[in-house]
């Protein structure tokens, strides 16, 4: 088997807890996914099959996210999964003053992680360190917003109040981590109640399939992955003919014309637009880097 599966992972499911459902379901080792997700979160979450999982490495990295967060709330994990160190009224706060707060966590950000997260330091993940006691505040790193704008503001509890959000932002971007800050530029405190990834890795929530759907297409016969080449339709292909396709297939560099600067990732392809890996076009040269031939795929 080769190629990707857009599963929209569910809450409470480790992105861990996915691959080792395909795995059963696919009766194959070979799996990997693109981009965890908290066990809270749901949405889109791409599992490559076989020879694909030497592709996740090539697909888009930007992300898009529904977040709501909830004010007023301050937890030790930045969502409703941890311990409640805070509560505050945040009555006081306007979609107006919100608005204008968000200004702030547009464009290069810098950005803590949460110090429940899988980010290691000195080897050790920084949540196996927070669950001993040991108090660890992870380096800041840049990261991009690209948009975040306001979707809902629900009033239930009006000293809490909640925001959903939408966000586009690139990889590494903590969205747990916008939920804290955004509580304490309102002075606040704030916290994800929930997460759902709506885009990732070029995969869109609305073309997603439940584990219940991929159980029963499994079970069915029916399941189609996605073909690995429409996957990385933004990366540019080069395409090899006849001995040259053959001499690449067999890990050796083919000198080719290209106008490129510098180095850049290409799909290469043969005549027949048959996919046949990823090269590196390097100073007139492709060369080889994950070949996938008949016997590959």
């Amino acid at each position: 088997m080769f190629g990707f599966i857009n599963l929209d992972k569910p809450t409470a499911w480790t992105s861990h807890d996915c691959v080792a459902r395909v795995r059963r379901l696919l009766k194959t080792k070979r799996v990997g996914h693109g981009g965890t997700l908290d066990p809270l979160a749901t949405g889109v979450l791409p599992i490559a099959v076989g020879a694909a999982t030497r592709l996740l490495q090539f697909l888009p990295t930007p992300k898009a996210y529904r977040a709501t967060i909830r004010l007023g709330i301050k937890t030790t994990t930045d969502d409703l999964a941890g311990e409640v160190l805070q509560v505050r009224s945040a009555a006081a706060v306007t979609r107006e003053r919100l608005i204008e707060a968000l200004k702030m966590f547009r464009g290069t950000l810098q950005q803590v992680p949460p110090i429940y997260s899988a980010i290691q330091v000195d080897g050790q993940r920084l949540y196996k360190l927070a669950r001993k006691g040991e108090s660890v505040l992870p380096e800041p790193r840049t990261v991009e917003v690209y948009k975040i704008e306001v979707l809902d503001w629900q009033v239930l509890d009006s000293a809490h109040p909640e925001v959903t959000l939408q966000i586009a932002c690139g990889p590494g971007t903590y969205i747990r981590s916008i939920a804290r800050d955004l509580g304490e530029v309102l002075q606040t405190g704030g916290t994800l109640a929930r997460l759902v990834r709506t885009q990732s890795c070029g995969f869109d929530l609305a073309d997603s399939l439940s584990l219940e759907t991929l159980e029963e297409q499994v079970t069915q016969g029916s399941l189609l992955l996605a073909d690995p080449a429409a996957a990385l339709k933004d990366v540019p292909h080069y395409a090899l003919d006849g001995q040259f396709a053959t001499r690449w297939c067999q890990g050796r560099s083919v000198e080719v014309d290209s106008d490129a600067m510098g180095e850049a990732w290409v799909r290469v392809h043969d005549a027949s637009a048959h996919f046949l890996g990823m090269g590196l076009l390097s100073e007139g040269f492709l060369v080889p880097k994950v070949v996938l031939n008949a016997t590959t795929v």
